[in-house]
C-alpha cells in the first residue's frame, strides 16, 4: 500500500484564503499526477463546494446521522480531485462533540489505499475540531497573510496547536502578499516571535501573491489554476505543489489513511504532526 501525505490546512481567522490555498493546492498536486483527497473540515460552515460551484446530494452530515456512507459522498472535482463535502449553515455540525469528530474520521479508513494526498480543510480558529483534525494530520500548514490580525492569530493558533495537541513542527504560507521579500520579512517576524515564547519550529513554505485572476476565478466558482494557468497565482500554486511533493513522506503505522485514524485516536498523539 502506498503511503498518503495528510496535510491540514489552517489559519488563525477567517478571510485569509485557506480554503482557496486548499482548492488550488489540491488541484495542482492532481496536475503532478497525484491522487488527491479534499477533505472539507470545516464542518457547519462548509464552502469547498461553493467556492467549485458544486452541488452534492450527500454530506458528511448525512454520514454522521446514518444515512449513507463515506463512499456516498464523494464527489469529483477539477483536475481529478475528489472532494468530501461538509454541512453548510447547520449549528449542531458546528458543535460535535470529539467522539463526533473521531467517527468521521474513523469512516475515512474505508478510503485508505486510494490517494496518494489527503488535504483536510480545517475551520478557520482553534476550535475543537481544528485541534482534532490537526493533530490527526502528518503536516500542518498555516496560512497568514500580512494583516496584523492574521499574524496574531496565526501566533495563537500555533500557540494553541503546540499545548493542546504537541504539535511542534508547522510549515507556513504566505497568502496575499506583493512579492517575496514582503513574505520572508512576514515570515521571520512570525518565526522570530514564536521561537522567543514557544517550543515550535516554523518552516517557510512559500508565498501566493495578491492577484486579481484569483478574485476572478473566485466570481466564476472555479479553481484560479484551471480558469488562468498563466496567472501569477495559479504559478505559484504550483510550486507550492511542487514543494509539497518533496515533503518526505510520513512514517505512520500502516503508511496510509489509517495513520490518519490511528493519531485521532491516539490519546498521546504528538507531534510527529507536522513533520
Amino acid at each position: 500500500m502506498s503511503a498518503v501525505k495528510v496535510i491540514a490546512v489552517s489559519s488563525g481567522k477567517g478571510g485569509v484564503g485557506k480554503t482557496n490555498v486548499s482548492v488550488n493546492l489540491a488541484c495542482q498536486l492532481a496536475r503532478r499526477g497525484n491522487r488527491v483527497l479534499l477533505m472539507d473540515a470545516d464542518l457547519g460552515l462548509a464552502n469547498v463546494d461553493i467556492m467549485l460551484g458544486l452541488k452534492p446530494k450527500w454530506n458528511l452530515s448525512h454520514v454522521l446521522d446514518g444515512k449513507c456512507s463515506i463512499e456516498d459522498v464523494l464527489i469529483p472535482g477539477p483536475d481529478g480531485i475528489t472532494i468530501i463535502p461538509a454541512a453548510s449553515g447547520i449549528k449542531k455540525m458546528a458543535e460535535l462533540a470529539s467522539e463526533q469528530h473521531a467517527a468521521i474520521v474513523r469512516s475515512l479508513s474505508a478510503l485508505s489505499g486510494d490517494y496518494d494526498v489527503m488535504i483536510v480543510d480545517t475551520a478557520a480558529g482553534i476550535s475543537d475540531s481544528v485541534i482534532t483534525f490537526s493533530r490527526a494530520s502528518q503536516y500542518v500548514l498555516v496560512v497568514v497573510t500580512d494583516e496584523l490580525t492574521s499574524m496574531a492569530d496565526a501566533y495563537a493558533l500555533i500557540k494553541v496547536m503546540n499545548r493542546d495537541a504537541g504539535i511542534k513542527r508547522f510549515k507556513v504560507l504566505r497568502n496575499m502578499v506583493n512579492s517575496h521579500d514582503q513574505a520572508r520579512d512576514g515570515f521571520e517576524r512570525l518565526n522570530e516571535v514564536a521561537q522567543r515564547f514557544l517550543d515550535v519550529t516554523l518552516e517557510y513554505a512559500g508565498f501566493i501573491p495578491r492577484d486579481p485572476y484569483l478574485i476572478k476565478a473566485d466570481t466564476r466558482q472555479k479553481a484560479v489554476s484551471d480558469l488562468y494557468p498563466g496567472a501569477e497565482s495559479s504559478m505559484a500554486f504550483r510550486r507550492l505543489a511542487e514543494t509539497v511533493d518533496k515533503w518526505d513522506m510520513p512514517s505512520g503505522p500502516n503508511g496510509g489513511i489509517e495513520f490518519f485514524v490511528d493519531r485521532m485516536f491516539a490519546k498521546d498523539a504528538v507531534a510527529g504532526a507536522a513533520m
